[in-house]
């Protein structure tokens, strides 16, 4: 027999199966919407009843939502919490050559929409504990032409409102709450959003604690603001197409009161908002349940894990924040980097205003302004936290974390 015929007994029997490759875990996001069933049938129902914009279920949506805050609040949605701040700052006349106090540690829309105003905002620093905006810096940055504040709760811990308001009054200021951050929260056994500010403004981004994908709610007590928000919303148009299309006037006589906005929220987005506010209450169960988890098994690392809410108050979990110590074995951004390698996403909250070249430039601003917000963000990042997050995959980013800094 030729030797190139010849068996070869070292050779895999030919029925043996290939070795499998090592399995990879999923990778797990920063955030992730939980959208069921519940939320598909609704908005299928909105599409083929024919009424897709600001419509019967906005209005059912904006009831609810009041109804869930005690139901002495007037609820105005809109496409954006960012549309939403312009607007209420508008209602309450904000305009050129006035001063907004807004904090430097937040997401550029609380500023941008003071210059939409054509006033101007005033950064302040943050509270080393909490990361919200300090009192004692808000109060040195008091000038005689302040006409507002606007404080974010962020990551969802309420701000010392008590204090905030107390300062208003004495300077004759307007409140506007940023409360993107903060559904539900409560601030001394109240809700956010039915405090004495003169507005708050909530959420729906695709990465909240619920979601119509986009869009936001302006609550106030004041009906005369709300009045405003609603005829500011749609191009300044008397009556929204609802209204002129589901009555005896003529759907095509309107009047244009003012020089408006597009700014409503659509019917298929409020079907979906419906649902969420629903399940708001088991949400919120969940949110904590993980940050208890994350308290609990990330003691001992080198970090600094988020303060909790004093009794009374809630906390409402949009974030969870971590700040590593000096001296751990690895920085922040090394830190972001290996868990994306390890299949885990995470996100920064926030790069603070007065780094961003606009921001620096135009207000003349300079790090040695902030020390508390130049100190977090170096050393801040944001771990995953969402409701569809399963024990095991938040026990695998706290392995992860485990195996990385000790």
């Amino acid at each position: 027999m030729p030797d190139n015929l010849t068996p070869k007994t070292d050779a895999a029997a030919p029925d043996s199966p290939p070795l499998a490759p090592p399995l990879t875990p999923p990778f797990l996001p920063f955030a992730l919407p939980d959208i069921g069933d519940e939320e598909i049938a609704a908005v299928v129902d909105c599409l083929r009843s024919g009424w897709v914009t600001t419509g019967p279920r906005t209005r059912q949506f904006e009831h609810a939502f009041a109804a869930y805050l005690g139901g002495k609040v007037e609820a105005i949605s809109v496409n954006s919490a960012t549309a939403g701040l312009h607007l209420a700052l508008e209602a309450l006349g904000i305009g050129p050559g006035d001063e907004v106090i807004v904090p430097t540690l937040t997401f550029t829309a609380t500023a941008e929409v003071v210059r939409y105003l054509g006033a101007h905002p005033i950064l302040v620093d943050a509270d080393p504990d909490t990361l919200n905006l300090s009192l004692t810096a808000v109060e040195a940055a008091i000038g005689p032409r302040t006409r507002a504040i606007i404080p974010v709760h962020y990551a969802g811990l309420a701000c010392d409102m008590d204090g905030i308001l107390a300062l208003a009054a004495a300077y004759g200021l307007k409140v506007v709450e940023d409360a993107a951050h903060a559904f539900p929260t409560l601030y001394k056994g109240r809700l956010v959003g039915t405090l004495a500010s003169d507005a708050t403004v909530f959420s729906f981004y695709a990465n909240k604690t619920m979601t119509t994908g986009e869009g936001g709610m302006v609550v106030t007590r004041d009906a005369s603001v709300a009045r405003r928000v609603r005829l500011m919303r749609i191009h300044g148009i008397s009556q929204d197409a609802f209204e002129r299309y589901t009555s005896r006037t003529p759907a095509w006589f309107y009047d244009v009161v003012a020089a408006g906005y597009k700014y409503n929220l659509t019917d298929l987005a409020s079907a979906m908002g419906i649902e969420q506010l629903r399940k708001i209450d088991r949400f919120l169960v969940r949110r904590e349940q993980l940050a208890h988890a994350y308290n609990s098994g990330l003691q001992g690392l080198p970090l600094r894990l988020p303060p909790a809410p004093a009794p009374g108050s809630s906390h409402a979990w949009h974030l969870y924040v971590v700040r590593l110590h000096a001296g751990a074995r690895l920085g922040r951004d090394e830190l972001i980097a290996r868990l994306a390698e390890g299949g885990i996403g995470t996100s920064v909250h926030f790069i603070p205003l007065h780094r961003h070249p606009f921001w620096r430039d135009s207000c003349r601003l300079g790090p040695e302004q902030f020390p508390v917000a130049e100190a977090s963000f170096a050393c801040m990042l944001s771990l995953p936290l969402y409701t569809r997050m399963s024990d095991a995959d938040q026990q695998r980013i706290i392995d992860k974390l485990r195996e990385l800094l000790t």
